[in-house]
């Protein structure tokens, strides 16, 4: 496992390759994250990393309860109002209070992100799954919606997970191998090729890709 930190996407920009093809990238502002706590196999049962960071340059300390005041001044960081876990073996690694910053995953190559989808609220099959709907025209009864979706034959019903109308994004997602375009250490920007789920503004999690190595 590898150690997954905190990020903030900002939005989406464009490039052009030396042929002149443009290339769409997501801008990722990665804020210092500190290590909040090492978690030992003695102690916890098992071995991890848990990592804290903000959005914001706005102190949370305000917001934060005093078992988590405690928390964090244990490990002598300012609190934080995101906290993420990775599971790694290297625990030896690190140290409580270390920052973490964009060098983690510089020589990398690709990395893989974790985001909440935008969420679209309740939407028709014909939205959420592409349905073709029904006639356009006026007399006609049957325009947006799922249409038959069982018979009275054997089984006599309608199982359960098929395509209905219902709540549509919103949804932890997964992209994994996107390449790193660029990196600027001095601004903590990172360049991935290709989208990244959720809106600007949104909590991300990126960490070195699993299944593929800088090429």
């Amino acid at each position: 496992m590898t150690l997954k930190f905190l990020g903030q996407k900002q939005g989406m920009t464009q490039f052009f390759d030396k042929n002149g093809d443009r290339i769409i990238g997501t801008v990722i502002l990665v804020r210092p994250n500190f290590v909040t706590q090492i978690k030992t196999k003695e102690i916890d049962g098992y071995k991890a990393i848990q990592v804290g960071s903000n959005l914001s340059d706005k102190p949370q300390a305000k917001w934060t309860k005093k078992p988590q005041k405690g928390h964090f001044e244990k490990a002598k960081v300012e609190p934080c109002r995101y906290l993420n876990e990775s599971r790694i073996d290297n625990i030896e690694e690190y140290q409580l209070g270390q920052q973490l910053d964009l060098t983690l995953i510089k020589d990398t190559g690709f990395v893989d992100v974790v985001a909440f989808s935008i969420g679209k609220g309740y939407q028709g099959v014909m939205k959420k799954y592409g349905f073709a709907g029904g006639p356009a025209a006026h007399g006609s009864g049957f325009h947006r919606h799922a249409g038959s979706t069982g018979m009275r034959s054997t089984p006599g019903r309608c199982f359960p997970g098929g395509p209905r109308a219902s709540r549509m994004g919103g949804e932890r997602k997964t992209i994994q191998n996107l390449k790193i375009l660029e990196i600027d250490l001095d601004k903590n920007l990172v360049v991935l090729k290709g989208a990244v789920p959720g809106s600007r503004g949104a909590l991300v999690t990126i960490s070195a890709a699993k299944k593929k190595i800088n090429a």
